[in-house]
């Protein structure tokens, strides 16, 4: 989730969504962007519910097509010509590799490979996240550069064919030389928390859950 200039924006909608709302009190939304189609990172959209009715309107999500048939497709009943009562209002919103604007905040997207599959991560403002990627262009590294803090997935240390290892994250953050980075999709192969802290530079942390930055 990234605050910015009172706008709310959701970066993927997971199955813990209501929770991290919960947890945060977060009383509004002002769109979801979603990185990719797999189901880790849309099944909390039933969730998205309840804030339809507190504001009372329906809720903006963002992603590239073939992303958006797959929501179309797993969340069906919210788009049917007669909808149950209750089911989840959303406006789908393609977008495309090139920048777009929310309520008068840039977004710009940033194109990596998961694997084989073209996904998006997300600039806003000097804040940049990037999950599930183990490929990052020349030209896409150059919308990164300059972002203040970097969100960025290493699955494990050892390799994975569809996730950065903890040292290809490290490598392309000491590249990219955010005051700030936080490595995050992190899997139970990684190891300790306070051990692999120690093998990392100072400005590149291990997320947890619950993290709040301001910046």
């Amino acid at each position: 989730m990234v605050d910015l200039n009172d706008q709310t924006f959701v970066i993927d909608c997971g199955p813990d969504f209501r929770y991290q709302m919960l947890r945060e009190n977060v009383k509004k939304i002002d769109a979801i962007l979603i990185t990719h189609g797999h189901r880790d990172h849309i099944a909390g959209i039933d969730d998205v519910r309840a804030y339809n009715y507190a504001m009372q309107k329906a809720i903006d999500v963002y992603a590239r097509e073939n992303v958006l048939e797959n929501v179309k497709e797993k969340f069906h009943y919210a788009f049917e010509a007669n909808k149950y009562p209750g089911v989840p209002e959303i406006n789908l919103h393609i977008i495309k590799n090139e920048p777009f604007i929310i309520n008068e905040i840039t977004i710009t997207p940033i194109e990596v490979l998961h694997y084989k599959t073209k996904i998006f991560g997300y600039r806003i403002g000097d804040f940049t996240y990037i999950t599930d990627a183990n490929f990052i262009s020349e030209n896409e590294k150059e919308k990164i550069k300059g972002s203040k803090v970097i969100v960025l997935n290493a699955l494990r240390k050892k390799f994975h064919i569809t996730h950065f290892t903890l040292n290809d994250a490290v490598n392309i953050l000491t590249e990219l030389k955010p005051e700030k980075a936080f490595i995050t999709h992190i899997s139970h192969e990684m190891g300790l928390y306070n051990e692999v802290t120690k093998e990392l530079p100072p400005n590149i942390m291990l997320a947890s859950d619950g993290l709040s930055l301001e910046f």
